[in-house]
């Protein structure tokens, strides 16, 4: 994949505010698709937006504007009979499809018609386990958002972390692309116990909206990896707009190692870790293995949240080598994204294959 961005419309064609922001028409992990199960609903943030989800009496999704249009309440706040919202506030009741069914204060003399009153219903899917919400406002083209992720295999188990970061989503972002910080934020006897830098050569090529590291043999170094026996086979994908796809697979043995980055706001990011594995024998692993994860999602917490400090007093980067070239990519891709939809055509990835060395 060239460094060089192939030709496209001029920088000053595309809002630069644009590009500081997440991507509005894209696939959101916004929690786990248990977490609204029983008819329950679930109130999240999304990039600055207040959003309820919900399960209705057919088991069909729903995910609405977390606000009455009356007098601003939450309707997360209120009552959900598997049918109907009901506002705490006033009694106003909406359907899952976000239209207004009743307004219960209104005298017989009134001449309203509420029928017209609607809360913005926003695209919601299931995938992998998980909810996903596309808060874009505008038309909706499935052939212009980027798939969602699915697993490929029957877990035996999963096991699932979510941690909040203070830092933006394109900081937070290129942590799932960036190689060299492994060796030294990530530093741990169970996951990375040697402390010499080696060479790495790695193959990537584009996907759909994204890159793939292809597939290659792995170090057994790691106690992780030893696990599966073998030798494992790895292959890391990622896709916009903040999805890393990680697939380990010894013989007839699949593990799966998931990441997704979710804008809460301006400066605060959600990265949601999932681990699934084929073997039911892991599942006596999993009380050692969250707080592993949790330790492992921490340390990128933690630096991330110091470099924006530095980034928000000097929002600006260097982007050195080739280990720096996937962040590069991550910003030519969220471009052509931008620009596409601008320009109403379909995505034309602008990535080659290429053949990457970096120390780590």
């Amino acid at each position: 994949m060239s460094s060089a961005a192939a030709p496209r419309a001029s920088d000053d064609s595309l809002d630069p505010k644009a590009m500081r922001e997440p991507l509005s028409n894209a696939w959101y992990c916004v929690g786990q698709a248990a977490s609204i199960a029983g008819g329950k609903m679930r109130a999240v943030a999304l990039n600055g937006e207040q959003v309820v989800l919900g399960r209705g009496q057919d088991g069909a999704l729903f995910a609405l504007r977390d606000r009455c249009p009356h007098r601003g309440m939450a309707l997360s706040k209120g009552k959900f009979d598997g049918d109907t919202l009901m506002c705490p506030f006033h009694g106003w009741r909406f359907g899952t499809d976000g239209r207004c069914r009743d307004v219960p204060t209104l005298s017989s003399h009134d001449a309203s018609d509420f029928s017209r009153i609607a809360v913005q219903r926003f695209p919601i899917r299931e995938s992998a386990g998980f909810l996903w919400v596309n808060p874009h406002l505008g038309p909706a083209d499935p052939t212009a958002v980027p798939a969602l992720p699915e697993l490929g295999f029957t877990p035996a188990g999963s096991l699932v972390v979510e941690l909040e970061v203070e830092a933006s989503f394109d900081l937070t972002t290129l942590s799932l692309v960036d190689p060299g910080h492994v060796a030294f934020v990530h530093d741990s006897w169970w996951f990375r116990p040697s402390k010499k830098l080696r060479e790495k050569v790695k193959t990537f090529q584009p996907v759909p909206h994204g890159f793939v590291m292809t597939s290659h043999a792995t170090t057994k170094s790691s106690p992780v990896y030893r696990l599966l026996g073998g030798v494992p086979e790895v292959e890391i994908e990622f896709r916009l707009p903040g999805v890393r796809l990680e697939r380990i697979a010894a013989g007839d043995k699949r593990v799966a190692n998931y990441t997704f980055a979710t804008p809460l706001s301006a400066n605060r990011t959600m990265l949601t870790n999932a681990l699934y594995w084929s073997m039911p024998a892991l599942n006596l692993l999993k009380p050692l293995a969250r707080p592993l994860m949790r330790q492992f999602l921490g340390q990128d917490q933690q630096v991330l949240q110091h470099a924006q400090a530095g980034l928000d007093r000097k929002p600006t980067m260097v982007l050195l080598g080739q280990g720096d070239l996937p962040s590069q990519w991550y910003f030519r891709l969220k471009r052509e994204a931008l620009e596409a939809a601008r320009e109403g055509r379909a995505f034309d990835n602008p990535l080659t294959r290429q053949e990457l060395r970096w120390r780590s």
